[in-house]
């Protein structure tokens, strides 16, 4: 079935359906990435958003049962766009091809696109709104796109949160993790490294956590505006004066805000897993794994507590702080690095080694 996706400045772009046929509305972004498909799909971050992957070819080593970010198999994002959808699989890991996996998950996909095209547009003038559709209706167009997209995202995100725990080594640290639409890499590199994780719903008050006696609390990504967690400031700055704290993503963004800093909405964000980073103190560069659309605003940190310990070398954009006078610090980045390279899992070291020698004292 023909299938268009009709961008809010007016342009259309053709391709063929498949998955699931149903029309919406949605915002378009883009990934850099020429692997790690599966884990974008399902990552928490991407809540919400249509993924247009810049590589050509997807879907060429098929779906397995291992690699998905988010609980169960279940894709965040709204809808996938690609150039090729590869039919014949080639990967001994594989129990289904991308199309069966989004007709199973009711995941709207269009290909034949020339998404290369799409992501310089995208590129070019932002981030921005879109439907799509399987048939250029102007009136059903329209009203798709007369839809309060923010409401929609927030109605489709409820969901119902339970605390969770995954056990580590014996003497192993504990550590207390707020769920804002958390990746499961993260938990498996903590649990890799000796750690006890227990995943908290990220409404769950400061109160409650210290109740779980921990060693350390850990922010977790997820997805949209930092700004619609304003419940979360007031947890971050009760749990920043008794724990280590480390932010991931938009847990970076949080403890960014808690502590006086502002942020902004990127013209069209980080997606990928080649993004350059310099480590301020050590003086070393590392490529990462990045997927937000928001930043910290680098000019909001005057007169805060918070200093700079990481930058995006290309654009200079916060890539991490840290509280000057506490063992509390966050990166926008994903030190996990699923999908990526292993540049950043030095970042979960620090962390765990802060809190063992805390334990030890």
């Amino acid at each position: 079935m023909q299938g268009y996706l009709v961008l809010k400045n007016g342009s259309v772009y053709a391709g063929e359906r498949f998955g699931s046929e149903k029309d919406l509305l949605t915002e378009v972004v883009f990934s850099t990435g020429m692997t790690g498909y599966q884990e974008t799909m399902t990552d928490p971050s991407y809540f919400g958003q249509t993924m247009v992957f810049t590589y050509p070819l997807i879907g060429n080593y098929g779906i397995n049962l291992d690699d998905n970010e988010g609980a169960g198999s279940k894709p965040a994002v709204d809808a996938i766009i690609i150039k090729d959808l590869a039919r014949r699989p080639a990967n001994f890991r594989s129990v289904m091809t991308l199309a069966d996996f989004a007709k199973e998950e009711d995941l709207p996909g269009l290909t034949g696109v020339d998404t290369r095209k799409l992501a310089k547009e995208i590129r070019d003038h932002g981030s921005m709104p879109a439907v799509l559709v399987s048939e250029l209706n102007q009136e059903k167009i329209d009203a798709l796109f007369v839809q309060d997209y923010p409401s929609l995202l927030l109605a489709r995100a409820k969901k119902e949160e339970e605390i969770e725990t995954f056990v580590g080594e014996a003497d192993g640290p504990k550590i207390a993790l707020l769920d804002f639409g958390l990746k499961g890499s993260i938990v498996k590199a903590l649990q890799k490294r000796g750690a006890t994780v227990t995943v908290f719903p990220g409404t769950t008050p400061a109160s409650v956590i210290e109740a779980s006696n921990p060693d350390g609390v850990l922010l977790s990504n997820g997805p949209g505006d930092p700004t619609q967690y304003g419940y979360a400031t007031k947890t971050i700055l009760e749990l920043q004066n008794k724990y280590p704290i480390m932010g991931i993503c938009l847990g970076h963004q949080l403890f960014a805000i808690a502590n006086g800093a502002k942020t902004y909405k990127m013209k069209f964000g980080y997606r990928g897993f080649n993004h350059a980073v310099t480590d301020v103190d050590h003086k070393r560069k590392y490529f990462t794994s990045q997927n937000h659309g928001y930043a910290v605003d680098r000019a909001s940190l005057a007169g805060t507590n918070l200093e700079v310990t990481h930058e995006e070398i290309n654009a200079e954009t916060v890539e991490g702080v840290r509280l000057k006078d506490k063992e509390a610090f966050s990166v926008q980045f994903h030190p996990d690095a699923s999908p990526g390279p292993h540049d950043a899992e030095y970042i979960f070291d620090n962390f765990i080694n802060k809190l063992t020698e805390k334990k030890g004292a």
